[in-house]
């Protein structure tokens, strides 16, 4: 299992052609992710965080489960629903080389006996002896956990495509789909999806996920107490990466009240002297917004500054 571990990591690890739009996140979904690497490549804005990207995570993801993630894949759209774990589709140039390899490590850890839906083939992959089998993002305020327990359900059948699943039911589902996911299409409480033209990457969660369990009554606590939802948004814009956020509050003077106080916390951070010249033009650059019951949070960075901000 650690090998698909890493695997996947190298590629969820990311947190930054038109990406996903509302119709292809389940209404349901409680946190979903994006990421467009064949865009991340080729735009000029974001080539030094690909540069980054690809000497910190996919050349070792390279050299521990000899899958090129540069060459094959393009993107990876992930969510997870209540009670049902995460789906991650990984999109791309998938070789029969890498389609081996996977076979060689559900063989190593998993069942080679094939199942059957829709025609095409799944197979079981478990690790029994593995305790606490889970990927994560945790940012100290946010915990996305891909946790698949002691098992995944893993399918190459449909063209171009990697399907990984916590579960069968799941699996089954996107193989009646040929692999595609069924969107919300208006669903009542889905999470907002921020659209762009050349966008990088692409997330967003709800209440539940944003809290972890936070109590400490500091400010970001009070924000995310108020807050029912978030999106963010990275896309290329000429030479800079533009960086959005959207917060849905729990009403409109709540909007007002936040935007406010974000203001107030960049005019603060803004003019501190341990804040490097470069990182404070930044922050007076950034502009906030309250509309309704949302807060928009939207700046436009050099990519050299995100990449030194990584390699920190």
């Amino acid at each position: 299992m650690r090998k698909m571990k890493l695997i996947l990591l190298g590629v969820l690890l990311v947190l930054p052609a038109l990406g996903v739009a509302a119709a292809d996140i389940p209404g349901a979904a409680t946190w979903y992710l994006h990421v467009d690497l064949h865009r991340m490549k080729s735009e000029q804005a974001s080539m030094g965080v690909y540069d980054w990207l690809s000497t910190e995570v996919l050349d070792g993801v390279k050299e521990d489960a000899g899958i090129d993630l540069e060459k094959e894949i393009r993107r990876l759209t992930a969510f997870s629903l209540p009670g049902q774990g995460p789906v991650i589709v990984v999109d791309g140039d998938i070789s029969q080389d890498s389609k081996d390899k996977i076979m060689a490590l559900i063989m190593a850890e998993g069942d080679i006996k094939p199942h059957k839906a829709s025609g095409k083939s799944y197979y079981h992959f478990s690790d029994d002896d593995y305790d606490a089998d889970s990927l994560s993002i945790d940012s100290g305020t946010v915990d996305l956990q891909f946790d698949l327990d002691d098992e995944a359900w893993i399918s190459t059948d449909i063209k171009d495509k990697i399907l990984i699943t916590a579960s069968e039911s799941q699996m089954q589902g996107l193989l009646k789909n040929k692999g595609r996911v069924p969107g919300s299409n208006g669903h009542k409480g889905a999470l907002v999806v921020l659209t762009a033209e050349k966008t990088i990457l692409q997330a967003g969660m709800n209440s539940d996920v944003m809290s972890n369990g936070d109590s400490d009554g500091g400010w970001e606590s009070n924000i995310l107490r108020n807050t029912e939802q978030v999106a963010f948004l990275v896309a290329a814009a000429a030479d800079k990466l533009a960086i959005e956020a959207k917060l849905t509050t729990t009403d409109a003077e709540m909007a007002d009240s936040l935007a406010s106080v974000v203001r107030g916390l960049i005019s603060l951070l803004s003019f501190s002297d341990e804040l490097e010249a470069d990182a404070a033009e930044l922050l007076r650059s950034t502009r906030v917004r309250a509309d309704g019951n949302s807060l928009s949070i939207s700046l436009a960075v050099d990519s050299d500054l995100v990449v030194t901000t990584l390699s920190e």
